[in-house]
């Protein structure tokens, strides 16, 4: 009987690295729905129970997955405090970039019941470029709030969207259900007119996903710098007359909210 020479059978040994990064390339190609521990095993060529040398079950698998995922997005810039802003942007859009690639891992971050070491890491990174921007606690707390998803790069769209890609009948299905709605919701059909669209875009029926997001991302920058320069506290903001109507701050630079604005801290 014959032996096989050197190194010709020899298998790639199995390390939890080699495990995430299947994982990882599997979500990408088939979903995360699709994943599973036996589907996983035999992308690698070994027993499922060879898996569990390194993952202890399928939560701890898509927590290193996300961990894995999250280490790809740029690390900050380190430019200093007075770039803050910059440095915040560039961030985020790196990290939009990165889900973007890994479409699945939105989901995986909402839907996990507690934030990963690396989830920790890069938001802490974040809360520390406002901080080196003179930014208070105060505001950086707030200003987290109002980023909310976008400090992923994702956002909930307005409206649901449809598949991108459309046959012939649906595309012309589709155009037939949105003319009967622009009789009755004649606003919304007019500023989903107002813009070119985008074939190929990743957001909206054909929006511009990228300018979208940077757009609101900028809006927001741009928010919380004009706050800090106004020395903005949550100390100070506007209380709530009877029946729930918005006060006026004294500051008319300083937006007003009503009772049930803002988000819980």
């Amino acid at each position: 009987m014959t032996r096989p020479t050197g190194g010709t059978s020899r298998r790639t040994p199995l390390s939890t690295d080699r495990v995430l990064r299947a994982a990882v390339a599997y979500a990408d190609r088939s979903g995360i729905e699709a994943l599973s521990m036996r589907g996983l095993a035999q992308e690698l060529g070994v027993v499922p129970m060879a898996l569990y040398k390194h993952v202890a079950n399928k939560d701890e698998l898509l927590d290193g997955m996300l961990d894995a995922v999250v280490a790809e997005i740029d690390p900050p810039a380190g430019a200093g405090g007075g770039a803050w802003k910059g440095e915040v942007r560039q961030r985020v859009l790196s990290a939009r970039q990165v889900l973007l690639r890994h479409p699945w891992a939105a989901r995986v971050i909402e839907t996990r019941t507690g934030p990963t070491p690396g989830v920790l890491a890069y938001l802490d990174s974040v809360i520390g470029m406002f901080r080196a921007g003179g930014l208070s606690a105060d505001l950086t707390h707030h200003a987290m709030h109002a980023l909310g998803g976008r400090v992923w790069g994702f956002t909930q769209e307005l409206l649901p969207t449809g598949p991108q890609n459309q046959d012939q009948d649906q595309a012309a299905e589709a155009a037939a259900a949105v003319a009967a709605l622009a009789a009755r919701y004649p606003h919304i059909a007019e500023i989903a007119a107002s813009r070119p669209h985008d074939g190929s875009a990743v957001v909206g029926q054909g929006c511009d996903g990228t300018f979208e997001f940077e757009f609101a991302l900028d809006l927001l920058l741009d928010g919380f710098e004009r706050l800090h320069a106004q020395g903005w506290s949550s100390a100070a903001r506007p209380t709530a007359a009877a029946g729930g109507r918005a006060v006026l701050s004294p500051d008319p630079g300083r937006p007003a909210r009503g009772a049930g604005g803002g988000t819980p801290g």
